[in-house]
């Protein structure tokens, strides 16, 4: 049994149920996927909630080789990504996310019962219907890894126009004096 075969106590994950079964609903096991990179209070919230519909829940984070052939490039690498991931009270298992293709085979081996994910990707994982329930939650308003990156290219842009603008100044005050 590797490291991506415990859970975040250490034990083997087939045998985890998580922590208090107060307000939990008969779901089971449930899991979800995702980059999780520049972690914020969208991506926790999400995390509790789903945690509200089963005993156990499951994280799949993306690789950063997977984020390649999806054309991403994460800012925090995997290994960190998923020690924040595992680091939560509201997860018990983290497994590492490889490919779409294995989406039915991880429902199988961790006898999942509810994928969930944002609904954001509503609709685009009905075809798990066939394994599972598949449950797309509302996303927290204003907050996402787009926007956050988004943000900071504009900051970014921002710091280059008043450096250039400054060096500007800078020659324009050397040909004056």
């Amino acid at each position: 049994m590797g490291p991506d075969n415990v859970n975040r106590r250490g034990e083997p994950a087939e045998l985890s149920t998580g922590g208090s079964q107060m307000g939990k609903s008969a779901l089971g096991t449930v899991i979800t996927y995702g980059t999780f990179d520049m972690f914020h209070i969208g991506h926790l919230r999400l995390l509790k909630r789903m945690r509200e519909l089963g005993e156990r829940t499951i994280v799949a984070v993306s690789t950063d080789e997977f984020n390649r052939l999806k054309g991403k490039k994460a800012l925090i690498p995997y290994a960190e990504r998923k020690e924040i991931i595992e680091s939560l009270d509201c997860v018990d298992l983290v497994i590492p996310e490889q490919s779409w293709e294995q989406k039915p085979d991880d429902i199988r081996e961790h006898k999942v019962d509810t994928f969930v994910m944002g609904n954001d990707w509503n609709g685009k994982f009905d075809h798990l219907k066939a394994h599972c329930q598949v449950v797309y939650l509302d996303r927290t308003r204003g907050v996402s890894s787009t926007e956050l990156r988004e943000s900071l290219a504009s900051i970014l842009a921002d710091d280059r126009q008043i450096s250039n603008i400054l060096s500007l100044l800078k020659a324009l005050k050397g040909d004056l004096g």
